[in-house]
């Protein structure tokens, strides 16, 4: 009888990694879903609303600073788009601590199912979204409960053991780098199916052209939940769970004393966080810019930028990490992205683009898995979620602040200054994570 619960113990484990995998890659589906939409989303608004309410304030401010930087009409969709990427980070900055200090005391299985089931509510606002301000509500919904990146992130690290961590955030990592291909495909394709082409009168139910998008990412949350509800093992025994509800707040966690070498780690990743983030989301005006790209030009490249990352995350860190140890290879990956970052500086052809874009990716694939890897180590049995909630948290920061601040500076001193900038700011995080202590288990 115990060989045989020991046996199915593995089987468990794959479960459980599999569950934690459609949440994490259904969380990024829902961040890009709407990043093909900005142009169309602030088009449709601006109409529909007629320019009044918290739309008309926010173009209002926005006009004023793109006018004062010098940036010109085409400023102004970047950085709407710039913000409405900056709430939803904004808030999972908030929430991931929140959520990781509850499963630590709760459990992870009912806190993914409380967050996956608000996920779904928050596509359901945005299907009847026929406001601009349904929208902003709905996106507030969606960053509180995708703050639960945490609580996925800590259910791996219960998971697996110290030897195997990084193969488990290497999970994460191929979840992410299929949510950042898939949702921006969701969105571009779905756009196109218009419920109001069929039947205009469905309007005045709050339908809207992007409400097709929206029932796609409901659909895909309500799978999620389900499987979540059926097939996940709670990860957390009673026994190693606890409360720290100082944890909760994102600002206050950030302040507290902490060891040094989680507290160095986290510096290394926002650094990181705030170039790669920056430069992620400055891309496509890159293609636009430099090579004269089409949507579908585009879309291949963000594709390709996935598909690398999933090649890294799903293969190569897995293999690497063991065998030279979690912090050489988030070196390696962190000199790479800076490599990438210099290289797409200086780009001319389109060759060299994708040369310095697999960079990036391969270097993005490299340190991040190994990052989360790395204070998941630190980290005591009892603290997983804590201590991963703020390091989610910390990302989340960078995402907010990356996006807007890049976009300043592309439009404002040109991209070369912004690449060559975001390369020589990641070298900052390299000098900061060779400082870090090698885990005694890595």
């Amino acid at each position: 009888m115990k060989s045989e619960a020991q046996a199915d113990t593995p089987n468990k484990k794959r479960l459980s990694l599999g569950v934690i995998f459609l949440t994490i890659f259904i969380d990024l589906v829902g961040f890009s879903i709407i990043f093909p939409l900005f142009p169309s989303i602030l088009d449709y608004y601006l109409a529909k609303d007629g320019g009044s309410g918290i739309l008309a304030s926010l173009l209002s401010w926005l006009d004023e600073l793109s006018a004062t930087l010098g940036g010109g009409d085409r400023f102004t969709p970047v950085l709407f788009g710039g913000v409405l990427g900056s709430l939803y980070a904004t808030l999972q900055f908030f929430f991931a601590p929140f959520w990781g200090g509850l499963s630590d005391r709760h459990g992870r299985r009912p806190i993914l199912i409380i967050t996956t089931l608000g996920m779904a509510l928050s596509y359901l606002f945005w299907i009847f979204a026929g406001n601009f301000g349904l929208l902003i509500a709905a996106r507030v919904i969606g960053g509180m409960m995708s703050g639960n990146l945490s609580v996925a992130t800590a259910a791996v690290s219960d998971v697996t053991t110290d030897q195997d961590r990084a193969k488990g955030m290497g999970i994460i990592g191929v979840a992410f780098g299929l949510g950042f291909v898939t949702g921006p495909a969701i969105g571009g394709i779905a756009v196109n199916l218009d419920l109001l082409h069929a039947n205009p009168a469905l309007a005045s139910y709050g339908i809207n052209p992007f409400s097709f998008v929206a029932i796609a990412a409901t659909l895909l949350s309500v799978v999620n939940f389900i499987w979540i509800r059926s097939r996940f093992i709670e990860s957390l025994p009673p026994e190693k769970r606890h409360s720290d509800f100082s944890s909760r707040n994102p600002i206050k966690r950030m302040f507290q004393p902490l060891p040094a070498s989680i507290r160095k780690t986290n510096f290394a990743y926002l650094i990181y966080i705030l170039a790669f983030s920056g430069m992620e989301f400055t891309l496509t005006f890159l293609g636009v810019e430099r090579f004269g790209f089409s949507q579908t030009q585009l879309a291949i490249m963000m594709v390709y930028i996935g598909f690398m990352l999933i090649i890294t995350q799903g293969g190569i860190v897995r293999r690497l990490a063991p065998k030279i140890g979690n912090k050489k290879c988030a070196l390696i990956g962190l000199v790479t992205v800076t490599g990438g970052l210099a290289a797409l500086s200086q780009a001319n052809s389109t060759s060299s683009l994708y040369i310095g874009l697999a960079l990036m990716a391969i270097g993005a694939g490299l340190c991040s898995p190994t990052l989360t890897a790395l204070v998941s180590l630190y980290s005591d049995d009892r603290d997983q979620g804590k201590s991963l909630g703020a390091f989610r948290s910390i990302g989340s920061l960078g995402r907010a602040i990356g996006p807007i601040l890049a976009s300043i500076v592309f439009w404002w001193l040109g991209s070369e200054s912004l690449y060559i900038g975001g390369a020589i700011l990641t070298l900052f995080a390299v000098l900061a994570a060779s400082r870090l202590p090698e885990p005694s288990s890595a």
